[in-house]
């Protein structure tokens, strides 16, 4: 069959060939992460819950991520597929939790993509009503966001690459002005490297608060693996791509977050973490540190660093429906690929009406898009992703204990056995510490956290009661697209 003929028949239920490249897949996980609303947000909350350990926890964790992923991406030349998640779980431990898996990671990604446009919404009203005098509705901002997504994630996927590359540029960009400023001035105090004191890292009080944070930081990491149908060789783009990505991510956060404590010192961070300011303290130290100028942009980047979040982490989603979708495990139309630009147009369709539904609910039941919308979405996204993140890490170690395929212990067993268990220590501090995540007490917490247990377990009921009663239907699960060395 010709090249042409190939492309011809794959186009209903295929994505783009050879589209993405190394720096392509790094631009959508590092804005998946959103540096800087981490910066903003999650780093005052390490130090206001956890105390100084903060870039200490959050380069143990990317050292732990890092592990996790040299078996991961190992797995990458066997295991081609949009679902990610799904397709490796069910190749280490079989199919129905491969199943339990990918449930619980469509619902994890579709809460997070809504809980992003309603950050877009709170910081959008706020942000363009004070620098620029236009007062709209935060839900306005949200629905805006949601179109602009829908019509990016409708077209070809490197379009969207582009633009997170831009945007992610000018991100990181305002976050190294504010360190630079802060090396040249030196700050109020002498600088200490009591952040990474082991004591006060692993045996501080709130120890459990700085993994929370900590993990949480790295969300959408995996995503690497969902563009393996689309990448440039594939075998090579995905795990550079993804050690990328942790290695970045993992040296940027603990240095950004040590500047902080360089700015602020370590005794005044804590202080003013603690106190009711804390939501501005960065933005307010980056005016003194670098000028007016820098706190007008660093106003504006909030906003466009969440609209890079939502976008990356639509296109992540949509992938999983797609892929879920060609399988028959969800309605067979989300497995249409665009036959013009080779996208998951359906997919992407959907889960932008699914967001701009989430969007509209909040609107009419009158929500706050912080406190009502954004954080109990994310707060449940969260917890469901870092638990299929650690049941996958011991999928992967599974797959390779009986065959190696070439690669040595120390990369496919050693090292991923490291990771799990990092990830699973990450996912009971997260349960035991979940208050932190959602700002709540009480039974809400139980609530938000049901779904995650729920979905896996049905996911693997509906996975053996396919094996029983169909079971060729079952055996082509995950062979969608072709495994390659098995």
């Amino acid at each position: 069959m010709s090249q042409s003929e190939q492309s011809t028949t794959r186009a209903p239920n295929a994505l783009a060939q050879a589209r993405l490249g190394t720096w392509d897949i790094v631009f959508f996980v590092i804005s998946a992460a959103a540096p800087l609303t981490v910066i903003l947000s999650g780093a005052i909350t390490s130090f206001r819950m956890g105390g100084i350990g903060a870039p200490g926890a959050i380069l143990f964790c990317s050292i732990v991520l890092i592990f996790f992923a040299l078996g991961f991406t190992a797995m990458s030349k066997s295991v081609r597929n949009a679902g990610a998640f799904y397709a490796y779980v069910s190749r280490g431990m079989g199919k129905p939790f491969g199943i339990g898996v990918s449930s619980i990671t469509v619902f994890a990604y579709i809460s997070l993509v809504i809980s992003f446009y309603g950050f877009i919404g709170f910081f959008a009203q706020f942000t363009f009503a004070e620098l620029f005098g236009i007062d709209l509705p935060w839900g306005v901002w949200s629905l805006i966001a949601v179109l602009i997504v829908a019509f990016l994630g409708y077209r070809k996927v490197d379009v969207g690459a582009k633009i997170l590359a831009v945007l992610l540029a000018l991100e990181l960009g305002i976050l190294l002005v504010l360190s630079v400023a802060v090396l040249v001035d030196g700050g109020p105090e002498p600088w200490s490297l009591a952040s990474f004191d082991p004591s006060n890292v692993f045996f501080a009080t709130g120890a459990g608060a700085l993994f929370v944070m900590g993990f949480g930081a790295f969300l959408g990491f995996e995503s690497t693996a969902i563009y393996a149908e689309e990448a440039k060789r594939p075998e090579r783009t995905i795990p550079r791509a993804t050690i990328l990505s942790i290695a970045f991510l993992g040296v940027f956060y603990a240095f950004t977050f040590w500047m902080l404590t360089a700015a602020f010192g370590v005794d005044g961070i804590i202080e003013l973490a603690r106190s009711d300011a804390f939501e501005t303290m960065v933005i307010e130290g980056t005016g003194v540190y670098a000028g007016a100028w820098a706190t007008f942009v660093m106003k504006i980047l909030i906003v466009t660093s969440f609209f890079a979040c939502v976008l990356s982490f639509h296109n992540a989603c949509t992938r999983y429906l797609f892929s879920l979708g060609r399988e028959g495990l969800l309605p067979r139309a989300l497995g249409r690929a665009s036959a013009k630009s080779q996208s998951p147009a359906v997919a992407s369709l959907t889960l932008s009406a699914f967001s701009l539904l989430g969007v509209l609910v909040a609107i009419l039941v009158q929500a706050d898009p912080f406190l009502g919308l954004a954080l109990w979405t994310y707060a449940t996204g969260v917890q469901g992703l870092v638990f299929a993140q650690a049941v996958t890490a011991v999928a992967v170690v599974l797959y390779f204990v009986k065959d190696r395929r070439g690669y040595s212990a120390w990369r496919v067993l050693v090292a991923p056995t490291i990771g799990a268990l990092g990830l699973i220590a990450g996912y009971v501090l997260i349960v035991l510490n979940f208050e932190i995540v959602t700002g709540f007490e009480g039974g809400i917490n139980q609530v938000l956290l049901l779904p995650t247990p729920i979905l896996f377990m049905g996911g693997i009921i509906v996975g053996l009661v396919l094996k029983a009663r169909k079971p060729k239907y079952y055996a082509g699960l995950t062979e969608s697209v072709k495994v390659v060395g098995e």
